[in-house]
């Protein structure tokens, strides 16, 4: 037992500090629209450049020419129109897109939780299989909650304060400290209460789970994001700030998923 809370406890640091790794990584979807131009633009030069090839030349430059350039160029135009849909159905259907993101993502950072845990077990032939409700769980949660909760918090906070020119702005720091020192606190518990009950859970239960875990939680959320909120308010775009939660938050769900499922784990012990 004392080797399984070690074992854990060293998964949880290890998915906050991959998570805070991320907000990065995440940060390049951003820019990924305003690279796109300069991407079609090198694809005209490219094309100029292969048109300008004479028939004289062997064929078989410019078959190794067409191999080495427009592979990549194809590759890269599909992600680039990929990109254009997603961010036109943005538009049109803000709110269903990003729900149905979440509901992508967090069901899928739960089949990574679940692939630690089995990982984590000592004797190889207590293999469990796919908690698949679990899994749909974490989905509902974020296609009903996290996403439109999100959504609809941003189009406040922004209404109530502008997002300003300038991105290190007084004003971006106070939106930071209101979202991870008022609206985190309460969503936070809204997923503890959300998640049990759908688990089936009573309330009492929940309210204990509160009490064992809520403090480790908040310490947790705050190391990963209050940067991450502090990039996503300053340099993302309004649209496409819940995207960016939802890809940081695909670490935070694996996290949020061992930390609530850890109270079955010692069940199952007994």
């Amino acid at each position: 037992m004392a080797i399984k809370k070690i074992c854990r406890v060293s998964i949880h640091h290890m998915v906050l500090t991959t998570a805070i790794l991320v907000v990065s990584f995440a940060s390049v979807t951003v820019a990924f629209s305003a690279q796109s131009s300069s991407f079609v633009n090198s694809r005209s030069i490219y094309k100029s450049h292969t048109q300008g090839l004479t028939s004289t030349q062997p064929r078989r430059i410019s078959h190794t020419v067409e191999r080495s350039m427009v592979d990549p160029n194809m590759i890269g135009t599909s992600l680039s129109d990929a990109w254009t849909s997603y961010n036109v159905a943005l538009e049109q259907s803000p709110l269903l897109v990003k729900s149905v993101t979440a509901g992508v993502i967090l069901g899928c950072a739960d089949f990574t939780g679940q692939a630690l845990e089995r990982s984590m077990k000592d004797d190889p032939s207590e293999e469990s299989s796919v908690d698949w409700g679990r899994a749909l769980r974490f989905a509902i949660f974020g296609f009903v909650l996290q996403a439109p909760w999100n959504h609809f918090y941003y189009l406040a906070l922004d209404g109530a304060l502008p997002p300003t020119e300038d991105p290190l702005s007084a004003t971006t720091g106070i939106k930071v400290a209101i979202d991870q020192f008022v609206q985190a606190p309460i969503f936070t518990v809204l997923i503890f209460y959300f998640l049990g009950l759908l688990e089936g859970k009573t309330m009492d239960d929940v309210k204990d789970q509160l009490d064992d875990d809520y403090k480790d939680t908040m310490l947790a959320n705050w190391k990963l994001w209050v940067p991450a909120t502090a990039v996503n308010i300053a340099f993302c775009p309004p649209l496409l700030r819940v995207l960016f939660l939802n890809v940081v938050f695909f670490f935070w769900s694996i996290f949020l998923s061992l930390k609530l499922n850890k109270n079955s784990d010692v069940e199952v012990d007994k």
